[in-house]
């Protein structure tokens, strides 16, 4: 059974259709992968997901219950979910420690006790143990937006939504998160990610699906997508993305 069934979802935008009829599932312990040119839809498909954008068309389907009737409860739903975006929004006011433990003790209800001691392994499993009580500003960006990653995990979520982590850090700092979201999926983790990084897109995922002018146009197993595209359209984004990178 699917984890997340995505069926026919469309969202516009003023007139603008920035989704067309988006067909996805994504299996548990799946790692799926959003590519495509900026503007492509890749981003609100996630928002869609995780109910911050109210479709126009179609169902979304997790666990195989429709997340988009309008008598969900959506809070309920986000419980399920975790999401992490290119800012990394963390509440400067707070400690690492109190950034991570929010959620589960004000959304889920968990005791203090039992949300920091979680939190304290979730920071020494990805080594950030000794920033604990440090505040954002602290931190080097590639450790916020780790932070921002294990803030995702300490929730439980049955599924990870990662929009391009990387793209607001100095290319020193994106082997660090990528590291981690290379733990995640060794661990189980079921993720949809949106990336630029198409190397590490191509090592990590289970499934490839190419974005285009809010349609998805083509999807597979990354050897496929990477070697042999079917679709003109796929094959030039990756090569205006490797003659890119060549600059």
């Amino acid at each position: 059974m699917s984890l997340l069934t995505i069926e026919g979802v469309w969202k516009n935008f003023h007139g603008h259709s920035v989704l067309r009829g988006i067909d996805l599932e994504v299996r548990p312990h799946e790692v799926v992968s959003l590519i495509g040119a900026s503007g492509s839809g890749k981003s609100t498909l996630l928002r869609c997901v995780n109910l911050l954008e109210t479709v126009d068309d179609g169902t979304i389907l997790l666990e195989g219950r429709d997340v988009t009737d309008p008598r969900v409860d959506v809070d309920e739903v986000r419980k399920r979910l975790g999401i992490v975006f290119q800012a990394f929004n963390l509440f400067p006011h707070m400690t690492v420690l109190d950034n991570i433990t929010l959620a589960p003790r004000q959304v889920h209800k968990v005791p203090r006790e039992r949300a920091e001691e979680e939190a304290h392994a979730l920071l020494t499993r990805f080594g950030l143990a000794h920033k604990a009580t440090s505040y954002p500003d602290q931190l080097s960006g590639g450790q916020q937006q780790r932070v921002a990653i294990i803030r995702a995990l300490a929730t439980q979520p049955r599924l990870m939504l990662l929009d391009e982590v990387t793209s607001a850090l100095d290319p020193v700092l994106v082997v660090e998160v990528l590291e981690i979201i290379r733990e995640l999926k060794q661990s189980g983790m079921t993720m949809i990610l949106t990336t630029h990084e198409m190397g590490f897109c191509r090592d990590i995922s289970d499934t490839v699906c190419f974005l285009d002018g809010g349609v998805l146009l083509e999807k597979g197993p990354p050897e496929k997508i990477f070697s042999d595209p079917d679709e003109a359209r796929t094959r030039d984004f990756l090569r205006s993305v490797l003659e890119a990178r060549r600059l």
